[in-house]
């Protein structure tokens, strides 16, 4: 009987425990499963997205391969409205960039660049964006300017690539001494073959070879 009556007092414990707490294991649960709803729905709704975004790139492709820079920057505005972190609105600068340049409109591949540049969060992307608008910059004649956007910082696995847009920069500014040192560090820096290689090679032959008495390129001033 004391056995029975200790049980009996047990689960007469367990019963006034669950009515203290019972409302608050309810609500756990309840908020629980709201929890895992709702990561549902945000899934879902991150899917959606990203399934417009591309969409909508698409046609900023087809609107470019056309020749449509009109509708391409249009479709590019609303791209970037509606979907404003979605990778796909740096990529959509990065070609209207590229569709400028190649028809000559260097003003507005400069405007295209310096969006991906400031805008993006993705660190490659920006140190690409970065060469490319200091390629413009050189072919607009703002040699100062390039050298301002490749910058002293470390590029990291672009560091090849910065040398030698740099030198290109140095070059045309008439510091062939400079530019043969960033040719250099270019090659040394990991453009070791392929097209790009045999390029750079092109470029530090032709300085070696202008070299003055000392083994110095010699400097000219740029017009």
């Amino acid at each position: 009987m004391e056995d029975y009556l200790s049980e009996n007092e047990k689960w007469e414990a367990v019963k006034a425990w669950l009515r203290e707490n019972g409302l608050s294991i309810v609500a756990g649960i309840a908020v629980g499963a709201a929890g895992l709803g709702g990561w549902k729905w945000w899934q879902a709704r991150e899917e959606r997205l990203a399934l417009e975004a591309s969409a909508r790139y698409e046609q900023v492709l087809e609107a470019f391969a056309r020749g449509d820079q009109t509708r391409g920057k249009t479709l590019i505005g609303e791209l970037e409205r509606d979907y404003t972190s979605s990778p796909y609105v740096d990529q959509a600068h990065l070609l209207s960039a590229s569709s400028a340049v190649s028809s000559g409109q260097l003003d507005q591949a400069v405007e295209s660049l310096r969006n991906v540049v400031d805008k993006t969060d993705d660190p490659e992307l920006a140190q690409i964006a970065r060469l490319r608008l200091a390629r413009v910059q050189v072919a607009q004649n703002k040699l100062d300017d390039a050298l301002k956007t490749l910058g002293t910082d470390d590029p990291g696995a672009f560091a090849a690539r910065f040398h030698e847009v740099r030198g290109d920069v140095y070059f045309e500014k008439g510091d062939k001494a400079a530019a043969l040192k960033e040719y250099r560090a270019a090659r040394e820096n990991g453009i070791a073959s392929g097209p790009g290689a045999e390029v750079l090679d092109l470029k530090i032959n032709d300085l070696v070879a202008d070299a003055g008495p000392g083994g110095a390129p010699a400097t000219t001033k740029a017009n």
